[in-house]
This record gives C-alpha cells, structure tokens and sequence, in this order.
C-alpha cells in the first residue's frame, strides 16, 4: 500500500514538472516605476519556493537560538534527577549490604537532590513518593546506627509531608515501620501505640497482625496476643503445629496471669473450645484452679473445677503424650480428696482399659486408698511403683505402700518402703 501511494506521488511530481520545466511562454512582469523587470514563470516559483524554504530555515534557526536556555534548564533538571535516583539505588544497595552509614549519606544527598530540582523546575511527577522512599531509607539506616534523634526527625518529615500530600499508604507504611523499630529497642508499649494509629484495615493485615503479636508478647499482654495469633492462625499465618503451639503457650501465659479462682473462670470462659478441649491448656487451668485456692472453701472449689476441666479431655488420655499423662495424673491425684463415684468409676475404667499403664495404676491406687480399699490399693500401688518415670509419685507411692504395710503391722515391708523413696 505504501509502495502505491508513493508511485503516486512520484507520477504527481513527474507530471508537474512536465508541464512548468518545459517550454512555458507563460510570464511574470514586475513594475518598479520608471523600471520593468520581466521574468518567466518558472523562475518566479523557483524564486518563491526558495524563499518559503530559506524563511522557514531562518524561524527554525531563531526558535533553536531563543530554546538554547530552556534545553540547558531541562538538561541540568534531568541530571539531577538522574542524580537523585542514582542516590537513592545506591543507598537501598548500601542498606542491604549493611553499609549503613553510606546508606544515610546516599539518603541525604537524594534528599538534597529532590529539593534543588523542587526549587528549579517546581513540583516534579512522584514527588512526594520520591522524598518518602528517601527518608524511610534515611531513618531505617539511623535506627541500624541507633541514631534515634536523627530516626524520629526523619520520621517525623515524612508523616507531615505524607499528611499535606494526602499519602496515606505512604503514613500507613512509615507507622508500621515505627512499630518495628520500636520493638527492636524493647518499647512494646510504644509499637502498641503506633499500631493504634493506623485504620481498621491496615491492623487486619497479616504484617501488622504480626508487628501486634510480638508487641503483645514483650508488653505482657497476652490476652491481646492470644486474639492476635488466634487471627493469625486462622489467615494461615503459620503452619497448623506451629500455630498449635503459640495458642498453647499463650493459653498458658493468660492463666498465669489469674490471682483468684473467679478471673480464672472468667479466663477459661472467654477461650475457645478448641483451647478448652486441648490437654496441655486444661493442665494448666487445673494447676492454676488448685494454685491460687486459699482456705477450704475455695480450695475445694478449685478441686471441683479442676476435675471439671479435666473430664472434658479424660476420654483423650489414650492419644496423650507421656508428658502430658503424667500431668494430667498429677493434678487430678491433687483433687481426689472429695472426687465422688462417677470419677472413680471412670479412673477405674481407664485403669482397666490400659492395664499396663503405670500412671493409671497409680492414680487408681491413691483413689483405693482414699476410699479405704487397702489391698486392691497396695496391689495397684506395687504394680506402679517400680514403673512410674515421674520422681514424685514414684516416691508418693513408696511412702503410700510403707503407711500401708505400718497400718497392718508389717514392719519390714514398711522399712523397705520407705528405703526405695529415700533411694528415689
């Protein structure tokens, strides 16, 4: 197509000049009084194109002369800002490679950039984003070299200039990274604030959610970072043991934290029910319950809510970690005192299902003798003693067995007894 269109226009000029370069009679007289000058035709359109051409080569040639000094303005504005980029690649190559002095030193002079090309040509393109970048570069390599005034004076030219530009992402950014450098020099409190600072949506994000966590844990608050990683856990922030264990470990935290058995209820009630039906965190509520019980009527309050607690994971006992069995036997050995006959038909029951189980023979046996069952107590307390891996019970049941043998006068036995738990 674009062959014929120029065929066509080679044959256009083909035919104007066959019929003005040829013979032309044709004429052109100019009157200058008393003076004629004649001239042809074809002379005077030879004569009027070079005039268009030498006019239009002489505006060209003045707008080149008057633009000389705004093409040597545009030249210096893009070497600077060639300059600032170049300042600010450098400084983030520097951060990165723990260079953090020359990383600041690169921050300012993109600063001092930005600012001069402000000064020449106005407000640039990006702008604000540009001054941000450098100044969160600027702070991030004050705060390596624990230069905290020069940090917070970074810090804070950024939130004002985001705050006048309408910058919000920007704001969001440099108060989550305030939180963060705030709980590298241990303020907790302080990330806490600055994470209160940001809108709803920003704190549901999983980077703050962690920022929170962490705050929550070194503050001392851990019903804050037990809702936290309970979040967390549910955006598959981690994996489902790791997450396990830090609601674990949180659970556990919240109920250290409980000085009266009322709070505690009050805490166990505001866990979820999967918390509530996890071994480990039902250990610790129950020691907690027998813990903080002072005079007989809370102590056996404490004992009743502990057995509670307890009976909604005893079916679990089977799928239990030694570590855990063990535990669970302890404490609930530490509430039979008034345990009424559906717990010890359910120990027994245990008892007989895992009859090798020397936990269980041992808590059916300190059951037997609270109920005065002396010989089924002494053989299951015999059974246990030699096999029990808990120190403490091991030599309960040896002191057990050496009452047992002085209450029927059997004074060898007792001695014995009481041999293998001093060996203990």
């Amino acid at each position: 197509m674009r062959a014929a269109i120029w065929f066509l226009i080679l044959f256009a000029v083909a035919v104007a000049l066959a019929l003005f370069a040829g013979p032309n009679a044709s004429g052109v007289t100019l009157y200058f009084a008393p003076y004629r000058v004649d001239l042809s035709l074809n002379l005077v359109l030879v004569l009027l194109v070079a005039a268009f051409v030498l006019l239009h080569l002489a505006l060209r040639a003045l707008s080149a002369l008057f633009e000389l000094p705004r093409q040597a303005r545009r030249w210096r504005a893009q070497q600077k800002e060639r300059a600032m980029h170049l300042a600010l690649i450098e400084t983030y190559t520097h951060l990165l490679a723990g260079r953090f002095l020359r990383a600041r030193k690169c921050a300012d002079v993109a600063l001092h950039q930005e600012a001069s090309l402000r000064e020449a040509v106005g407000d640039i393109p990006h702008g604000p984003q540009v001054r941000a970048l450098a100044h969160i570069l600027a702070a991030d390599s004050a705060h390596a070299l624990q230069d905290t005034a020069a940090r917070d004076e970074h810090l804070a030219h950024l939130l004002a200039d985001a705050d006048a530009h309408s910058q919000t992402e920007i704001a969001e950014g440099a108060r989550l990274r305030a939180a963060n450098w705030a709980l590298d020099d241990q303020l907790p409190g302080d990330a806490l604030k600055w994470l209160e600072q940001l809108p709803q949506g920003v704190s549901r994000r999983m980077a703050t959610q962690r920022v929170r966590l962490k705050a929550a844990r070194l503050a001392g608050q851990p019903l804050l970072a037990i809702e936290t990683a309970r979040a967390l856990v549910r955006h598959r922030a981690f994996t489902p043991e790791a997450g396990n264990s830090l609601v674990k470990s949180l659970a556990a935290d919240v109920l250290r934290q409980v000085h009266d058995l009322n709070q505690l209820e009050k805490t166990w009630r505001a866990l979820e029910p999967a918390e509530r039906a996890t071994p480990e965190i039902v250990c610790m509520a129950a020691q907690r319950a027998l813990q903080v019980a002072s005079g007989p009527h809370d102590q056996a309050r404490g004992k009743a809510l502990a057995r509670q607690w307890i009976e909604a994971v005893w079916p679990q006992y089977e799928a239990m970690a030694p570590g855990v069995r063990e535990r669970l036997v302890s404490l609930l050995e530490a509430s039979l005192d008034d345990a009424d006959m559906p717990w010890l038909a359910r120990i027994e029951s245990a008892q007989q299902k895992l009859p090798h189980d020397a936990n269980l023979q041992y808590l059916a046996g300190m059951a037997c003798v609270r109920r005065q069952l002396w010989g089924k107590a002494q053989q299951l307390l015999t059974m246990a003693a030699s096999s029990l891996s808990q120190d403490r019970m091991r030599r309960q049941a040896w002191l057990t067995l050496a009452e047992l043998a002085t209450a029927r006068g059997d004074t060898e036995a007792a001695q014995d007894a009481v041999r293998h738990a001093a060996q203990v």
